[in-house]
């Protein structure tokens, strides 16, 4: 599990949505990287979908490059294959790339425990938040950010202010 402060945990060819394999290094272009593993079916996750994908439109200028990592196994219901997951990226028009990590070790050595949960590197790749979204499960009634303050407190070269929340959602089950 990647804590505070530490390098982010590689990964390597993950097979996206667009058909491209990605690893880590795919985004060394981008000073900040934003790892949100998601999946196709959590109500929260669907609640929020419209959130990271306004996020990653807002910040991308900035050197953001969000990505979503899908970790659930395949044969749940509703299914979380590659198929579903590339049905769901068009449906709601993802900007960013949507990876499935097969075995569900990327999630394992992020310490990811449900989805949403987000992971902040730096441009180090230093892990320097991780945790919800925001404060509530539906972003219409959120009233903090914990997500944007955080790529705030980045761009403004300054330590996160609150590093770690707990995520809340729906389990990562394998």
């Amino acid at each position: 599990m990647v804590a505070i402060g530490q390098h982010a945990t590689d990964f390597h060819d993950l097979l996206a949505v667009d058909g491209k394999r990605y690893s880590l290094t795919s985004f060394a272009r981008r000073p900040y990287l934003v790892i949100a593993f998601i999946c196709t079916g959590c109500p929260t996750v669907k609640a929020n979908e419209g959130r990271l994908i306004d996020l990653q439109t807002r910040y991308e200028a900035a050197g953001v490059q969000f990505v979503a990592i899908n970790a659930n196994n395949p044969y749940l219901s509703p299914p979380d294959t590659l198929d579903e997951m590339t049905r769901r990226a068009l449906e709601k028009h993802f900007n960013f790339p949507y990876l499935k990590d097969q075995d569900g070790a990327v999630a394992q050595s992020y310490g990811a425990i449900s989805t949403p949960h987000v992971f902040v590197l730096d441009a180090s790749r230093r892990l320097v938040y991780k945790g919800r979204i925001d404060d509530s499960r539906d972003p219409a009634r959120a009233t903090y950010s914990d997500l944007e303050n955080a790529l705030q407190d980045l761009f403004a070269g300054e330590p996160v202010r609150v590093a770690e929340t707990q995520p809340f959602g729906c389990a990562i089950v394998r």
